[in-house]
């Protein structure tokens, strides 16, 4: 199957402050190996999509970061949106774009900042919702199986199961549910029936392009006029032309929640979004006393701390705290208590203002 793949990498998180900045947000980031969280999201696409077929949408400011992380993608294939409008623009413009190129196809639509392992078993997902979405023209997502009653996850309601594939689940997607309070997550969870929504998506071209033109028939017109220009020189211009009178919408909101035919496939691997520092817990090693350490890292009466360290060469020093985040990157330090994490986006938009 001649699939075009996509990756999303156009995000601007502050999470992983100081580590991620407004210049080198985490998608570009080394968190858990020497791989970025975006070469790592190229690497499960190829050998199972040729890279002439690889898109990578980002933020204009980006592309130099994308294309030195990623030199194994033609340069003509790493789009820079020079206006952010969201991920129903994002999804549109790379239909357009696959259209344009390569015909009618089908795409799949994936993240550049989630972590999963392992990589065969989500390319077997991935292969077994292309030949679904090929099949069908139904929009497919990634369901994944939730862990625990997560709050910060939109979630997924599952209908009817599809006897499809005997080595991946399908099945219709009944609805979209926001992110719920804790005791509506503990029911979701529960009643078997929902999965996380992972963000990722499989469908033809012709599949989402005639659900974006019934809910927003201006993307596809002012951006199927844009791609016209695509590797001409007037390219620049007719992308900001493009863009710039869309409204900022989700694909979730403006076109997943509406479609008629919306299916998801139940991933058989692990997925994380890493939506903060203590979400490297996991992948850093673990002392006696419960530091989560990486680096050149000592400690004295210290437990519960998660230290990380981005020069090898440096040393911390940890004496006698408990429950503390300690990040060491380039002239930027953060010590705050882990209970008090979510403070740090407040910190630092004051910071860049």
């Amino acid at each position: 199957m001649d699939l075009v793949g996509v990756i999303m990498a156009g995000g601007a998180g502050t999470r992983f402050w100081p580590l991620s900045t407004a210049e080198r947000p985490k998608q570009f980031l080394r968190l858990v190996d020497e791989e970025s969280l975006l070469q790592k999201s190229f690497l499960r696409l190829d050998g199972l999509i040729d890279r002439e077929r690889i898109l990578v949408l980002t933020n204009e400011a980006f592309v130099p970061l994308v294309r030195e992380q990623l030199p194994q993608v033609p340069a003509h294939n790493v789009v820079g949106e020079p206006l952010r409008r969201d991920t129903a623009a994002a999804v549109c413009l790379a239909a357009t774009l696959a259209r344009k190129r390569f015909g009618d196809s089908v795409i799949a639509t994936v993240t550049a900042d989630h972590l999963i392992e392992p990589v065969d078993e989500f390319r077997k997902s991935l292969v077994s919702a292309a030949r679904g979405a090929a099949a069908s023209g139904a929009l497919y997502t990634f369901g994944i199986r939730p862990t625990s009653p997560a709050i910060a996850y939109g979630y997924l309601e599952t209908g009817e199961r599809l006897d499809l594939d005997p080595d991946v689940r399908h099945f219709r997607v009944a609805s979209f549910r926001e992110k719920p309070d804790l005791q509506l997550a503990r029911k979701y969870l529960a009643s078997g029936n929902y999965f996380w929504n992972s963000g990722m998506f499989v469908w033809s071209t012709q599949a989402i392009l005639r659900e974006l033109e019934a809910n927003l028939p201006r993307h596809v017109q002012r951006l199927t006029a844009a791609v016209e220009s695509f590797g001409t020189a007037s390219w620049p211009q007719a992308l900001v032309a493009g863009l710039d009178p869309l409204e900022s919408i989700s694909i979730d909101f403006a076109v997943m929640e509406k479609a008629r035919d919306v299916r998801c496939v139940a991933s058989s691997f692990s997925w994380t979004d890493l939506g903060g520092w203590l979400a490297l817990l996991p992948f850093l090693d673990e002392d006696p006393d419960g530091n989560a350490c990486r680096g050149r890292v000592r400690t004295l009466d210290a437990r519960g701390n998660l230290i990380y360290c981005d020069d090898p060469s440096e040393t911390v020093v940890v004496v006698g705290v408990e429950g503390l985040v300690a990040v060491r990157s380039g002239d930027r330090t953060l010590i705050v208590p882990r209970n008090r994490l979510e403070e740090i986006k407040s910190v630092v938009a004051k910071l860049q203002s």
